[in-house]
């Protein structure tokens, strides 16, 4: 018997799962165009930012070889393969085999054959292994790495990265590995907790969140946010404590993943993956992953290994910071060998 699809409730649906329509983008174009014109992203995709910049800073030319160390949802893949075409190879990396699998598919369709475009799961931190897989023995022209957490992981609750609707608490980037973060808060200790918030965030309230997270750990992204919120002080806005709550969602997220173990070691392995006169350029989120590419870029700089790096970073225009308010964050760094 033939089942009928759930109706689509309303024009903005609140629920991820309820947006069949923006989880259908070929099929409905015309929702897609509304939903990019209100500033917003639609469900299920993500909207490169600053693309024009990232390829100002990092000039790929035809016949280059390049590595996108963070497929994602591949707007800045499909952007740097474009230029190096049509003798040009791009090899794009993504931890996340869920979405990995889409976005392959997706630039397939697009145009992107397996002669001038490799796809592998692979986290960043594995590059010297990849570039040694591919063949690259004499190293690369363009580097680039978006750090910033994709709109589809962000906005799925099934993924447990958002408080914004009840999901597992989760944060894995590769759901196949680790464990989730329900897990990681039950073993550390209260004090290593408060490390790992006051170095992967910043959070001011990192003693009295602790302590509160391990007298009940949360196994739900809901409990998370609303046991951050009840260890706040009195009097906390509602502003302030969203604040508080996206700061511990991230230090949380980094430190499941591991992210700054694997953005070091990318920083390391960058001088010798890339070829003399390469380009190296990094789209940063907060703070901490900004510091560590600063310092290596300047550190870089003094050894001479980098002819040249970003004396300032580069932002996203106010158009685009209005046009997809996730952009307004975004730092842009650059590096020439």
């Amino acid at each position: 018997m033939h089942k009928r699809r759930p109706r689509y409730r309303g024009k903005n649906p609140r629920r991820f799962e309820d947006k069949y329509k923006e989880l259908n983008p070929d099929s409905h174009p015309d929702v897609i165009a509304k939903v990019r014109a209100s500033g917003k992203t639609p469900a299920g995709q993500h909207v490169p930012i600053m693309v024009t910049e990232v390829i100002e800073c990092l000039q790929p030319q035809p016949g280059d070889r390049v590595v996108d160390c963070t497929l994602g949802y591949g707007g800045h893949s499909r952007a740097l393969w474009q230029t190096v075409q049509p003798s040009g190879h791009l090899m794009s990396l993504d931890a996340d085999p869920i979405e990995l699998a889409r976005t392959e598919a997706r630039l397939r369709a697009f145009g992107m054959n397996e002669e001038s475009f490799t796809a592998r799961r692979c986290n960043f931190a594995g590059l010297t292994k990849a570039l040694a897989e591919q063949g690259w023995h004499d190293g690369v022209d363009v580097i680039f790495a978006d750090l910033g957490l994709s709109s589809m992981q962000i906005d799925n609750p099934s993924r447990g990265f958002t408080f914004k609707q009840d999901g597992p608490l989760d944060m894995r980037m590769n759901p196949e590995r680790g464990v989730s973060a329900a897990q990681w808060l039950t073993s550390i200790s209260e004090a290593k907790l408060v490390t790992a918030l006051e170095e992967n965030s910043d959070e001011p309230h990192a003693a009295p969140i602790a302590a509160r997270l391990k007298t009940s750990v949360p196994q739900s992204t809901r409990q998370l946010a609303e046991a951050v919120k009840s260890a706040l002080p009195p009097r906390t806005s509602a502003e302030e404590a969203d604040d508080a709550v996206r700061r511990v969602f991230q230090a949380v997220r980094i430190a499941v993943n591991e992210e700054f173990n694997a953005l070091d070691s990318l920083l390391r392995s960058i001088p010798a993956a890339l070829k003399p006169g390469g380009r190296v350029a990094f789209l940063t989120f907060h703070s901490g992953e900004d510091r560590r590419v600063k310092k290596a870029f300047q550190e870089g700089l003094r050894s001479g290994i980098y002819r040249e790096v970003s004396d300032e970073v580069i932002r996203a225009s106010m158009d685009e910071q209005r046009a997809n308010p996730r952009s307004s964050p975004a730092k842009l760094r650059w590096a020439l060998k």
